[in-house]
């Protein structure tokens, strides 16, 4: 596998300091480790519930870009039903990413929809409506491809779309949520996601973290921005 897709700027940026880095890892495999006792048996109850529901895999695995542009790959729970033709959603991206797609409304409320409701699964909506789709990611904060807190990450041909200022977002660790999740996700453009990923870069600390960590929490309880 590539270690690196894309090559950044060489004048790298001060993000954070290191002490700060040693303690985030810290508090990432101390809060997965401590979670995963109690979610494994919910996460084997939800592979086999996505097996009866629809022809395919459990788990969907796709390479991701990541920290200084290093690629991984990362694991959800299938939502989308399995082999499908994924041309449109590429097209749809890559003209978000540019700030040529306008926003839909769905149950009164502006979001941005790459796919159509044909496309998920019946499991599949629950999963994203709860983001219980995201859990398998706890191993990619165990191998330290992600954090718990961090932008959120794209695909190659997601950032091959990229206007240069939005490369920033790439000099941090990918999280499973992050300062965006929190302030719309599917109902704000990318300009402002990548606004959002780019001031927590800038302004990253452990309060900050928890304080994104809690408002995630709260948010997908109330069932507020999945999809």
């Amino acid at each position: 596998m590539e270690s690196t897709v894309f090559i950044l700027s060489q004048t790298k940026k001060a993000y954070s300091s290191p002490s700060y880095h040693f303690f985030k890892r810290m508090f990432d495999l101390t809060c997965t480790l401590a979670v995963l006792p109690f979610v494994l048996p919910l996460m084997a109850l939800i592979a086999l519930i996505i097996r009866f529901d629809s022809p395919g895999p459990a788990l969907f695995k796709q390479k991701r870009v990541g920290k200084n542009g290093k690629l991984f790959e990362i694991y959800k729970f299938r939502s989308m039903v399995h082999r499908l033709d994924d041309s449109y959603h590429r097209a749809f991206m890559k003209a978000f990413i540019q700030g040529q797609i306008d926003e839909t409304s769905v149950e009164g409320k502006k979001v941005f929809k790459p796919f159509s409701d044909s496309q998920v699964t019946r499991v599949g909506r629950f999963l994203r409506k709860t983001s219980l789709d995201e859990l398998p990611q706890l191993f990619n904060v165990l191998k330290g491809d992600m954090s718990l807190i961090g932008p959120r990450p794209n695909v190659p041909w997601e950032v091959e779309a990229y206007k240069p200022w939005h490369y920033e977002r790439l000099e941090v660790l990918p999280g499973i949520t992050g300062l965006a999740q929190i302030n719309g996700r599917s109902s704000i453009s990318f300009d402002k996601i990548a606004q959002y990923d780019i001031e927590y870069a800038r302004n990253q600390n452990l309060w900050l973290d928890l304080r994104i960590l809690w408002k995630t929490f709260t948010a997908v309880i109330e069932k507020n921005g999945a999809g």
